[in-house]
């Protein structure tokens, strides 16, 4: 059993910055694909970001949003420049077995964190 907890959310104005962590317990997260996905309220969840080896990005986010993990502090990272209000949401990590990573964006992954919410104000 993998238990994602993530920090880093909060509220900023547009063209501010943040940097989401998920920090996954009982397992290294370096044996899985992890993914950061987005829900905004009367919306259905999209997927953002995922990483196993390769990086992964939605097209709304590129450019604007980096995914990388340090292994030494098992911890999967999403660093968000240039925050839009578009991108104000409840943003979720999640790990599946890295068997067809690049498959991310359809959001079938094994394990979810509980969210952290990203609130970006014009």
């Amino acid at each position: 059993q993998v238990q994602l907890v993530e920090s880093g959310g909060g509220s900023v104005q547009a063209g501010g910055s943040l940097r989401l962590s998920c920090a996954p317990s009982g397992s290294p997260s370096s044996r899985y694909c992890m993914g950061w996905f987005r829900q905004a309220p009367g919306k259905e969840r999209e997927g953002v970001a995922a990483i196993f080896g390769t990086t992964y990005y939605a097209d709304s986010v590129k450019g604007r949003f980096t995914i990388s993990q340090d292994n030494a502090k098992n911890t999967v990272y999403l660093q968000m420049n240039n925050l839009k209000p578009e991108d104000t949401a409840m943003y979720y990590c999640a790990a599946k077995r890295p068997y067809l990573c690049s498959r991310w964006f359809s959001g079938d992954f094994d394990y979810w964190g509980q969210g952290t919410q990203v609130t970006v104000s014009s």
